[in-house]
């Protein structure tokens, strides 16, 4: 539900605060005290057009707010980015053409906001935000009357699509699929010739390296052994002499004693590393035939990184791939053959399925159609009928093989027309109205506006018109602006906008209306204020009246 609503600056309005109730919320007031103004705050926060030109003379920033208590839209508000739970809204724009729009404290763009807004609201009336007239939504509705079953047919649908898709790449490229089978051959007989995919690229350009200077590291090891143990003047050699002076310093002096040991490890150390660096050299090959083949195979390596990839892993990566595609191409045929007969078999499955739809969406449309014109007879159409018209689609789509449209013919001998259709705001509230009766159960929309419903009718049809809206709110927050008692009087809450003047400005306010205050709204509104007047004993009347009858859920 809308729990409140907060203006500031916009039209005539300085700061308003409205806090709505359950069931029927109805607007009154003086003719231009700026009842619209309401209506056009409850637009903006639904993603209308912001005119700068609404914002209050003197002011430079107008800004809307409204806070919904709700939990439905949780999964969208996730999906979204924003914060699940109650939908806060707020707009504001400048003078200068700027706008924001938040929603849960979160910037959000003008399309978030339509997105979100017409799951929150339906309006009826000049300032339409109407679902009803939404081609979709019509047949969703239909559906959810009817208790009509989609989801095999809708999951049968989207299987034959993603059946049309496979079918659409394997076609890609038809005219030249035997080029691209050759080229692929060639790719994958390179790649494999050139036996590269196993090799480690850093130990092959490691191994070259070696080979390439394999004089060099023989030369170099054996004058490191000659340095450090083969030669006469070698550092082992030379350690030596220092171990036979250690071994006399000993028995003088005692710290000597642990110099020697130290000595010693040190030859140790000397006889290992020459020991390591002989058989390094030992495994060295300076077969130019091995070097050549070194260097073949980094040169075959360089010229596939070119074409393939960076590296071998991406070079293997590519024949995978490769490989894969051609199978695809090769087998082509055969895969055509089997998707061809799988998109026949889902086709007729859908056309089963969409045939059954429409039989059962035929079924409920000839009773929601004879509903829907019962209730309009209520509200003052006499004759007026109301048709919903299913209309068979060139191809499947995505709710079935019907296309629908919701109609009505407010007299005998006129044409029905498609609601989007009708010009007449009054005769398009109602017939909205009546349609909200009979699909109050079903409807995923639970806060209504309805502006100007009983334009042009008065009496008796006024109030079955506010009975027909107390009917509604029993499963519905319905906020209704009405200028006739009869509605006035049907409502659970009840709100005066009234018009002051101070210090030279013009400002619009907005307060609930209980008990006697409330009696003399309605008296207002049929003609009289006088306590002793006969619209006054009437309006009395009125709200008994309508505290003692039943609401029709």
């Amino acid at each position: 539900m809308l729990q409140s609503l907060r203006i500031r600056n916009l039209a005539i309005v300085e700061d308003v605060r409205v806090e709505f109730g359950d069931g029927l919320n109805v607007i009154t007031g003086e003719t231009g005290a700026g009842k619209s103004v309401i209506v056009g705050a409850l637009s903006l926060l639904l993603g209308e057009r912001a005119d700068k030109s609404l914002i209050r003379t003197g002011t430079d920033q107008c800004a809307v707010e409204a806070v919904f208590a709700t939990q439905r839209l949780n999964a969208l508000l996730e999906e979204l980015g924003l914060e699940p739970g109650a939908v806060i809204v707020r707009r504001q724009f400048t003078t200068a053409g700027t706008g924001k729009v938040f929603i849960n404290d979160t910037p959000t763009t003008v399309q978030t906001l339509k997105r979100i807004g017409e799951l929150l609201v339906d309006m009826h009336g000049p300032h339409d935000h109407q679902s009803l007239l939404n081609r979709d939504f019509q047949l969703e509705i239909l559906d959810a009357y009817g208790a009509v079953k989609t989801a095999a047919y809708r999951e049968a649908y989207r299987r034959w699509l993603d059946l049309q898709a496979q079918r659409a790449t394997l076609n890609e490229g038809d005219a030249d699929v035997a080029q691209q089978i050759d080229f692929l051959k060639f790719q994958i007989k390179e790649i494999e010739q050139a036996d590269v995919v196993k090799l480690d690229e850093k130990e092959l350009g490691a191994e070259h390296s070696r080979a390439a200077n394999a004089n060099r590291i023989l030369e170099l090891a054996a004058a490191i052994q000659l340095a450090l143990t083969d030669g006469e003047s070698s550092a082992f050699e030379g350690l030596a002499v220092a171990q036979r002076q250690l071994q006399e310093l000993a028995g003088i002096v005692p710290e000597a004693e642990a110099w020697k040991k130290e000595a010693a490890g040190i030859a140790g150390g000397l006889q290992e590393l020459a020991q390591t660096v002989g058989t390094f050299a030992g495994k060295i090959d300076a077969d130019p035939q091995r070097l050549q083949w070194l260097e073949e195979r980094l040169a075959t390596l360089h010229k596939l990184k070119r074409k393939y990839g960076a590296g071998i892993p991406e070079i293997r990566e590519f024949l995978a791939k490769a490989r894969h595609r051609l199978n695809d191409l090769e087998t082509r045929g055969e895969r055509a053959e089997k998707l061809d007969a799988e998109i026949a078999k889902a086709a007729g499955q859908i056309e089963k399925l969409g045939r059954e739809l429409t039989t059962a969406r035929r079924a409920a449309a000839k009773k929601l159609a004879g509903a829907v014109t019962k209730e309009l007879k209520d509200l003052g159409f006499a004759h007026g009928s109301f048709g919903v018209q299913l209309t068979p689609l060139g191809a499947p789509g995505a709710r079935g093989l019907d296309e629908i449209e919701f109609s009505f013919a407010p007299n005998v001998g006129e044409p029905a027309r498609p609601l989007r259709q009708i010009a007449s705001s009054g005769e398009m509230s109602r017939v909205m109205l009546a349609t909200k009766v009979v699909l109050a159960e079903h409807d995923r929309v639970t806060v209504l506006v309805f502006d100007e419903i009983d334009a042009n009718v008065g009496g008796e049809m006024g109030t079955a018109i506010g009975e027909k809206l107390r009917t509604v709110a029993g499963g519905h927050q319905v906020i209704c602006i009405t200028h006739l008692p009869q509605v006035a009087a049907q409502g659970d809450c009840h709100y005066v906008v009234n018009k002051t003047v101070q210090g030279g400005r013009t400002n619009t306010g907005i307060a609930a209306v209980t008990g006697d205050a409330r009696v003399e709204e309605i008296a207002r509104m049929l003609g009289g204020k006088d306590s002793t007047s006969v619209a006054l004993r009437h309006a009395k009347e009125m709200l008994t009246r309508r505290k003692t009858a039943p609401v029709v859920r």
